[in-house]
């Protein structure tokens, strides 16, 4: 216990910053259904049945829409996770990354 008894503290730069964020936004298509959307929204981004339902008609009637905001590698693994999903399920949803 006494070994750092004349020991020398350093003064620990306390201003940690915030990452960037990133949001993730998905893209409507005449393709993809209604159902695989909401589904999506529910897996990937943890999203209750009614946000998943508002979110996919935001996207059907808007063109796209924001579905959740992250730092870059979670938002990067988010757009990993949608494109698998629309691959194994044969539609061409289409997820991208933006910065804030």
């Amino acid at each position: 216990m006494h070994e750092f008894k004349d020991a020398v503290l350093e003064k620990v730069d306390d201003d940690v910053q915030e990452p960037p964020m990133y949001k993730v936004v998905l893209f409507n298509d005449d393709f993809t259904t209604m159902d695989f959307v909401v589904m999506v929204l529910m897996v990937v981004f943890h999203k209750s049945m009614d946000e998943s339902k508002n979110l996919m008609l935001a996207v059907h009637k808007k063109g796209s829409a924001v579905c959740g905001v992250y730092p870059y590698v979670i938002a990067e693994t988010k757009v990993a996770q949608v494109q698998a999903m629309a691959n194994q399920y044969k539609f061409p949803l289409r997820c991208t990354i933006e910065e804030e």
